[in-house]
């Protein structure tokens, strides 16, 4: 399958899912040019802030191929991937991206993720939302213990 074979195969994801009143994001997949795994945005319907097209996809690849490193992939996104759905394609080690709309696209339908972007590059102390430190002396062991571990598994 080409490219564009398999970015309409994630926009007709997307149409369909805003016809069963989910939003209207769609993912591929592949792997060797095979499609691996295939979502929709599912927020609404699963009352899950993280079930986005991209995360629900990601997972359901790594399921299917028995690893959480997903090198050698591609994901077909039709909407640029936000901030979180971004990080975990990074986070998969996903070779490559092809979107087909973009954010600014996403804005004018409500879907407006720069506040996001902002947000990450504020300090900590400068975030809307306020984070503090706590037992951090406390925490530090599980990654001392976890360093230990010989049978520890990098990702």
């Amino acid at each position: 399958m080409n490219h564009n074979v398999l970015m309409k195969e994630t926009i007709d994801l997307s149409i369909k899912n805003t016809e069963n009143d989910g939003g209207p994001f769609g993912a591929v997949i592949t792997k060797n040019g095979e499609i691996v795994s295939k979502s929709v945005n599912r927020v609404t319907k699963d009352n899950d802030p993280t079930a986005h097209a991209e995360i629900l996809a990601i997972r359901e690849a790594a399921k299917q191929l028995k690893t959480f490193d997903l090198s050698g992939c591609v994901i077909y996104c039709s909407c640029e991937p936000c901030p979180m759905c971004l990080g975990a394609i990074y986070w998969a080690r996903i070779d490559k991206i092809y979107y087909a709309c973009n954010r600014f696209d996403a804005k004018k339908y409500g879907f407006d993720d720069e506040y996001l972007y902002k947000e990450i590059n504020l300090p900590i102390g400068q975030r809307e939302i306020s984070s503090s430190q706590l037992l951090r002396k406390e925490a530090l062991e599980a990654f001392k213990k976890w360093e230990k571990n010989e049978k520890k598994t990098l990702y």
